[in-house]
């Protein structure tokens, strides 16, 4: 039960997020405000958007859980596969992007390619982020109904208007500028439980010491780089291949919820800053959300599901106030993702649907209005999906498998898009259309070629490869496109300014 002072801490989080990202509505004037923030955000902000929108309290669950089961190897998606990707896109990727006045990711991939390569590349964006949002606003539902009692709909609701009503109003400067608050509470009430599960425990060398003569089953827990045979979802050569060398690079450089972040830097140089910063942060969110699960052995040995590992420290471990505290962190992760979703989701059906195919040549303010039009009815299909959730206990891990069925080929035709100049349109469609049929046969056929029950690292690594070489094979057999037409578009090329703030 929780005391007095943690509802207070959760309430006034709720109503301070609320009036917060409703001051930045003054701020909001045109198209540009709305989707880039009028780009004039500093990188600091924008590097702990970019974090805290990448975890939420389904992530401290996950991972923790993931860490009672597994050990550290789970720290990998961070370690190794989160800062190599994004310091390859501070330095190669965001300047084109930022220097050549892209809204979004796909609006590249149509410069590059062609038209078809940008439509199918946003709207399978935008229906994975429709998706995602379902499962965020149940699971935000269920954990202000395990804590404050409230009942599903009312929370589910409740979640909805406060973010809802400060991302329709104050775009993209709403959501960036409320993350850095987040951002600072998830980090204090994280680190809080680190610290005391870590004195509960007796220092992290008597928990080592404790876990290792607990069983053989204990005996990888604190290897970092599992064997390839490992029963683990996580053996040395998928966090390699798959995840190292595709979909860490796939999210960090194609994703567009984060990547339009950066694109709001006031210049180029806290653009590339953003992401340097925010790398330097994300090493710190294995201590965050994976310890307390290693810690969980100790504290909390046996349990049937690792996922109940982070509630039962949060109830043994952290007296009243931090309780609060947590659970404002773990909301705050929450509120971060669906912010993101929601803003990116309009981004992406304006520019890249509504304004080619719908409405061209409009004025401004009516673009403006169609993206805050199309984030009102995100907030309703996300509100109308969300019980789709509770019939599926597996379902956030099925969306992390369905991100394995595009962002290898994405990946292929941004890489070699921006590295070749020989890749051709033609090659690029190929490449996207062939890999994502391809990626979705090894999902259906997975027990056929993989023998661990996830495969969505290799799935990742086998669709990139063949995306690469249809995209290479087609390439060299169409026709190639001219120098002016890659001008500021490929890595040998001057970049084409458009943006007049440099």
């Amino acid at each position: 039960m929780l005391a007095g002072i943690d509802y207070f801490i959760v309430i006034a989080y709720i109503i301070g997020m609320l009036l917060l990202g409703l001051y930045f509505k003054k701020f909001v004037n045109s198209s540009e405000d709305y989707f880039l923030g009028g780009k004039s955000l500093p990188f600091w902000a924008i590097g702990m958007s970019i974090v805290v929108s990448d975890i939420g309290a389904l992530d401290f669950v996950g991972v923790s859980g993931q860490a009672y089961r597994y050990g550290i190897s789970v720290g990998n998606f961070d370690w190794v596969g989160s800062v190599p990707a994004m310091l390859l896109a501070a330095f190669i990727f965001i300047p084109y992007f930022w220097r050549g006045g892209m809204y979004t990711i796909p609006e590249y991939l149509g410069r590059r390619y062609n038209q078809k390569v940008r439509t199918i590349a946003s709207v399978t964006w935008i229906l994975f982020f429709a998706l995602d949002l379902g499962v965020l606003f149940w699971a935000s539902a269920v954990l202000l109904n395990v804590l404050m009692g409230w009942p599903i709909w009312i929370s589910i609701i409740s979640t909805a208007g406060v973010v809802g009503l400060y991302t329709y109003f104050g775009g993209i400067t709403a959501v960036i500028m409320t993350d850095v608050v987040q951002f600072v509470i998830m980090f204090i009430g994280g680190f809080a439980l680190v610290f005391l599960s870590l004195y509960e425990v007796g220092g992290w060398d008597n928990m080592v010491d404790k876990i290792a003569t607990m069983g053989p089953e204990y005996r990888n827990h604190f290897d970092i780089i599992q064997p390839q045979d490992t029963k683990s979802p996580f053996p040395w050569t998928g966090i390699l291949f798959g995840l190292t060398f595709v979909m860490a690079n796939a999210y960090m450089i194609g994703n567009q919820s984060i990547v339009q972040r950066c694109l709001t830097a006031k210049n180029e140089w806290h653009a590339k800053a953003s992401m340097i910063f925010g790398s330097a942060l994300k090493m710190f969110i294995p201590i965050l959300v994976l310890f307390p699960g290693l810690m969980a052995v100790v504290v909390h040995p046996g349990l049937a599901d690792g996922d109940q590992a982070l509630p039962m420290m949060i109830k043994s471990i952290l007296p009243p106030g931090l309780v609060g505290l947590m659970f404002a962190a773990f909301f705050a992760g929450l509120m971060s993702s669906v912010d993101s979703l929601l803003n990116s989701t309009a981004t992406l059906f304006t520019k890249d649907i509504y304004e080619p195919f719908i409405k061209k040549g409009a004025d401004d303010k009516h673009y403006l209005k169609v993206g805050q039009i199309t984030t009102l009815v995100l907030l309703v299909i996300g509100v109308a999906t969300s019980p789709i959730s509770s019939d599926f206990p597996g379902i956030y891990v099925a969306i992390q498998t369905f991100m394995s069925y595009f962002q290898g080929p994405i990946f292929a035709i941004l890489l070699l898009g921006i590295f070749w100049k020989r890749t051709t349109e033609w090659g690029g469609l190929s490449a996207l259309v062939i890999g994502i049929g391809f990626a979705i046969y090894l999902n259906v056929f997975k027990e056929q070629f993989f023998t661990i029950e996830d495969p969505f690292l290799y799935i990742s690594w086998w669709s990139f490869l063949l995306g690469a070489i249809i995209n290479v094979t087609v390439s060299l057999l169409t026709k190639k496109h001219t120098d002016e037409q890659l001008q500021g578009l490929v890595f040998s090329s001057k970049i084409l300014v458009k943006n007049k703030k440099v």
